[in-house]
């Protein structure tokens, strides 16, 4: 079981879902503020809004929310945020890419910085971990969409790369440029998504056991609960025993 598409599970399953909607709908409207203000405050015409809009709305975010963000861009707020990706390796030897937007270059590297620290990790140079990852486009379904030829085939038409098909749902990857292009092909033969984003997918994966899982899931949690940090990503991979194990 890869970490790159089962982490959101995980934290499903330990019941922080609903404990961190008001921090993830901060971090949304901040993307999307930032989206607007980098480019067109129409979604029609500026892909990466588009982009950040349509994951707000995967995670239910109201319209008004959504439609704040955008405003602020319009009113001159969000130029002051740049984005900054750090590189580490968590426990285990996992390897972790943390994206952040903050208008305070200093601030976040201090507060990354020690929070590796504090959960068993070391902050690396830039490129330190980044050559295990590829930037993808991923795209999911449910399971009830369709079954794994269905929805291959459409990912192929759609010119996706890969697919993932199990019983829990379909994810769909595509190179990073071809996110919306893809995504919109596939809305119209499959309907909506659960959710349509950028990721840094692993090219290898380090298998966890149990406690070195549970020190991982504490650096992630301490990252996340970062309002600088928007996305943290890691290699780890743990077998369905140990997922057992977390679960109970």
């Amino acid at each position: 079981m890869a970490g790159h598409s089962k982490w959101a599970n995980i934290q499903h399953r330990k019941g922080r879902q609903d404990a961190l909607r008001s921090k993830l709908f901060s971090k949304l409207s901040k993307e999307i503020t930032v989206a607007a203000k980098m480019g067109d405050p129409d979604p029609d015409k500026n892909p990466r809004l588009r982009l950040a809009v349509k994951q707000a709305k995967s995670q239910s975010m109201p319209n008004d929310n959504i439609d704040r963000a955008i405003k602020k861009a319009v009113a001159g707020e969000g130029e002051g945020f740049e984005e900054i990706r750090y590189e580490g390796y968590g426990p285990g030897g996992v390897a972790v890419i943390v994206e952040a937007m903050t208008d305070n270059r200093n601030r976040t590297a201090s507060t990354v910085r020690s929070t590796f620290g504090k959960n068993g990790g070391n902050l690396g140079e830039t490129g330190s971990v980044g050559f295990m990852f590829e930037r993808k486009g991923e795209v999911t379904y449910p399971a009830s969409v369709g079954d794994a030829d269905t929805v291959m085939m459409a990912a192929i038409e759609a010119g996706a790369e890969d697919v993932e098909s199990s019983d829990e749902g379909h994810i769909i990857y595509c190179a990073d440029t071809d996110l919306n292009e893809v995504a919109t092909a596939l809305e119209a033969e499959l309907g909506e998504s659960e959710e349509t984003k950028l990721i840094w997918k692993p090219t290898t994966t380090t298998e966890l056991d149990l406690e070195q899982m549970q020190k991982l899931m504490r650096l992630i949690e301490a990252l996340e609960d970062d309002d600088d940090v928007q996305r943290v990503t890691a290699n780890f991979e743990v077998s369905d025993e140990v997922m057992e194990q977390l679960d109970a």
